[in-house]
């Protein structure tokens, strides 16, 4: 499989090269030259089949002779080996709980598998640094699937105050080859002063960086694991399942739909936005208008660009009514939200997150004007990630899995910046 720049300004490369470079040389985002279809009888047997096996199935053709195929399905077994359940909420709705893996967030498939990659791909004695961007659950799982990873160097950028304390902890915590920048902004100057780094010249000569967002193939592919997943577990499997994704950048339901494209069976995409809702009114207006981000409960979805959504238009050949007739979007308000984690708490004792909150509501809604249809909603990250909105609604304490039980405590450790690319460029070529 080869991958192009959809800036169409740049060398066609293999899957190896679009993962260490992340963006393509003129900035656009690296897309598959073709959508590989799967095997109708890994639809038609999926009951049957093993989550190693479908993951390896659904990834080969995109990652080509890059990667042998025994490392391959090591690295696709290290990537899924924590549960994804799918756990009936009402009669017509379902959540895949995507928060079971070591951050508790559902980037935990994408940058385990991508760490794995990249640690594969870098050369004994190289170095790779990886710069990201965060809102709140990406630099978790980031840190994680990289840390102690051989020649690889991590920094995380993030807004300050505007990620939730287990958040912050998982990000600025595990020290060695992880580091991470407190920005005194929005996420979208993080995401700025990311993308503006991979343009320079004066700094991609000295230090080899690569990203780790969504816009990097190797976190965005994977994701579409998940989703086959979900159909393997949805019982009426003649009555393919509504998916309603809570979006921000926009890389998981990008990577929803790229697997229905290669043949999932899914009746309809719901993009369920908060206040940040670039799409919803793009779907409404047909003018994709980006907006300075507005920071609310959802905070890993306050992204006012999404950078993954010319990747959908790409998939769609930037046909609006093909989009539009495949793709619905509602937007959330904080209180809106509020209500929903406290109505569903006590009516089915279910606990939402702020984001799983945002899609429950906007799937009921669809389901509402589509009475004949179930569906599913992506609940991206544990309700514990959001104790303080979380608790004060429902009145009780979340207790603490075991996976960031031992964080709490520890001393957190971030580089204070302020805003603005040349602080960021400053800092990289001093310390690197």
């Amino acid at each position: 499989m080869n991958y192009y720049s959809l800036n169409k300004k740049s060398p066609i490369v293999d899957f190896k090269a679009a993962t260490i470079r992340g963006q393509a040389p003129d900035k656009g985002l690296y897309f598959p030259e073709t959508i590989p279809q799967v095997d109708k009888t890994l639809i038609r047997n999926i009951d049957q089949i093993p989550n190693e096996e479908i993951a390896f199935k659904v990834i080969r053709p995109y990652v080509g002779n890059a990667i042998s195929e025994e490392e391959l399905y090591r690295i696709v077994s290290e990537t899924i080996n924590f549960p994804l359940p799918l756990v009936k909420v009402t009669d017509s709705i379902y959540s895949l709980e995507l928060f079971h893996g070591p951050t508790l967030a559902f980037k935990d498939v994408g940058a385990r598998f991508m760490s794995r990659c990249l640690g594969h791909f870098v050369e004994a004695g190289k170095k790779v640094t990886v710069l990201v961007a965060t809102s709140g659950d990406t630099g978790g799982a980031v840190a994680n699937g990289f840390y102690g990873v051989e020649g690889v160097e991590v920094v995380i950028l993030y807004p300050s105050g505007k990620v939730s304390p287990v958040q912050e902890k998982q990000l600025t915590t595990l020290g060695k080859n992880i580091q991470a920048l407190e920005v005194q902004g929005s996420f979208d100057d993080c995401q700025q002063m990311v993308k503006q780094a991979f343009a320079d010249e004066s700094v991609t000569q000295k230090i080899f960086l690569t990203s780790a967002n969504s816009i990097n193939v190797a976190r965005w592919l994977p994701q579409q694991f998940y989703y086959f997943l979900a159909y393997k577990q949805w019982l009426e499997k003649d009555q393919p399942p509504v998916i309603c994704v809570p979006s921000g950048n926009f890389g998981n339901i990008c990577a929803g739909i790229l697997a229905w494209s290669s043949g999932l069976p899914v009746k309809h995409f719901i993009a369920a936005c908060n206040a940040n809702d670039i799409v919803t009114r793009y779907l409404a207006t047909s003018k994709l208008e980006a907006r300075e981000a507005v920071p609310t409960l959802s905070n890993a979805m306050d992204v006012g660009n999404p950078s993954n959504f010319i990747r959908i238009l790409e998939i769609f050949h930037n046909n609006f009514p093909e989009l539009k007739d495949k793709l619905s979007s509602y937007s959330i308000t904080d209180a809106e939200t509020v209500a929903t984690i406290g109505e569903v708490n006590q009516q089915y004792h279910y606990l939402l997150d702020p984001h799983g909150a945002v899609g429950y509501l906007s799937l009921s809604r669809y389901l509402r004007d589509n009475p004949d249809r179930k569906g599913l909603f992506l609940e991206t990250a544990h309700p514990v990630k959001f104790p303080e909105s979380v608790e004060k609604i429902t009145g009780k304490k979340i207790p603490l899995p075991q996976a960031v039980a031992g964080i709490m405590d520890r001393q957190k450790s971030s580089v204070l910046m302020r805003p603005g690319y040349e602080n960021l460029k400053e800092f990289l070529l001093r310390n690197w």
